[in-house]
């Protein structure tokens, strides 16, 4: 008999995981109580509470011994939780965070550039791994509750620092080439760039602001790192600017384009407004500022900007627990003038 499975979450990441299901021989049944396996993708911790904990979710409405596989990426931690709320259910729990491996692409959810951690009681990995190898070309064991995520969220980190790079070596190039400054440049373009900052360098030059993989999810992936981060005290200040960089383009309309998009950010109004964003979103989320409160409307301490995206990105931690780096100075409006405001 043909194992039957629910999906809750991004209607994009079911589009793409349904055809490959179905090929492994997986039926899609939309009552959880029919299901054998339960997957869920969602860009928010609160959007995955509501899925496993709420009215008819999956922890009250499957079958004792069902499995369930999450694809998202959130806190170890929460990872653990869920785990331990899974066994007391006679459920079995597999976190499996996707990941992307490149980012840009066109094709970013084909199944040869997906790949995934996975992690879980013992046994319980084993018994996902036909679904998981139905789904990705790499399926990565890490170990017990919480280590799949934890290795996501060493795997964010990193890809963020080079994005953000990339698209600030390639603005400083693009700048240099405008002004008198760079007189004799001609079309130099960064050199000796990672793999990873070469594709989003082309990303950017020919123009693909939009694709598969998007700003929200990328700040879900973002977000659940610096929640791992919290929950170990530990303070990533490159990791807190970059989600900055990324609300600020959710706020203006970019929530929904690709990484490449950021590098608008940079650039002038015009270039903006042609791509679909707008500025004045940031004037009228942001207003005026002063240290210590950037006139958002929303308290720093649960990281609660309204982005545009939909979900809540808190990560819970206080920004004022930066005042002892130097340099440091509260994220607000004034800042953004660099980036395009004028």
């Amino acid at each position: 008999m043909a194992k039957a499975y629910a999906f809750y979450g991004s209607p994009a990441i079911d589009a793409v995981l349904a055809p490959r299901l179905a090929e492994a021989g997986l039926v899609r049944v939309e009552d959880v109580a029919a299901a054998d396996v339960a997957l869920t993708y969602c860009t928010s911790a609160a959007e995955l509470e509501e899925a496993y904990f709420g009215t008819h979710g999956f922890v009250s409405d499957m079958a004792a011994g069902s499995l369930l596989i999450d694809l998202s990426a959130v806190s170890p931690s929460f990872a653990r939780e869920l785990n331990a709320v899974a066994l007391v259910n006679d459920l079995a729990m597999v976190e499996a965070p996707l990941v992307v491996a490149a980012i840009t692409s066109p094709e970013a959810f084909a199944k040869e550039n997906l790949s995934c951690f996975a992690a879980g009681e013992e046994g319980a990995v084993e018994r996902a791994r036909e679904v998981l190898s139905a789904m990705f070309a790499q399926v990565h064991e890490t170990g017990g509750p919480g280590t799949a995520q934890l290795a996501r969220a060493a795997f964010t980190l990193q890809l963020a620092a080079q994005v953000i790079a990339a698209i600030e070596a390639d603005a400083l190039y693009r700048s240099f080439r405008r002004s008198v400054a760079g007189s004799g440049l001609g079309s130099a373009q960064p050199g000796a760039a990672s793999p990873w900052a070469n594709d989003m360098m082309d990303a950017i030059a020919a123009g693909r602001f939009d694709g598969p993989y998007t700003i929200e999810m990328f700040m879900g992936e973002l977000s659940a790192a610096l929640m791992a981060a919290d929950d170990v005290e530990l303070i990533l200040p490159q990791a807190e600017s970059a989600i900055h960089l990324l609300e600020l383009l959710a706020v203006i309309g970019g929530a929904q384009k690709a990484p490449a998009a950021l590098s608008l950010v940079y650039g002038d109004e015009a270039s903006c407004a042609a791509a679909g964003l707008d500025w004045t979103r940031a004037e009228q989320a942001y207003g005026s500022h002063s240290h210590g409160d950037c006139g958002c409307g929303h308290d720093h301490h649960d990281h609660d900007h309204v982005c545009g995206c939909g979900h809540d990105h808190d990560h819970g931690h206080d920004h004022d627990d930066y005042d002892d780096y130097d340099g440091y100075d509260d994220f607000g409006f004034d800042e953004f003038r660099g980036f395009g405001f004028n």
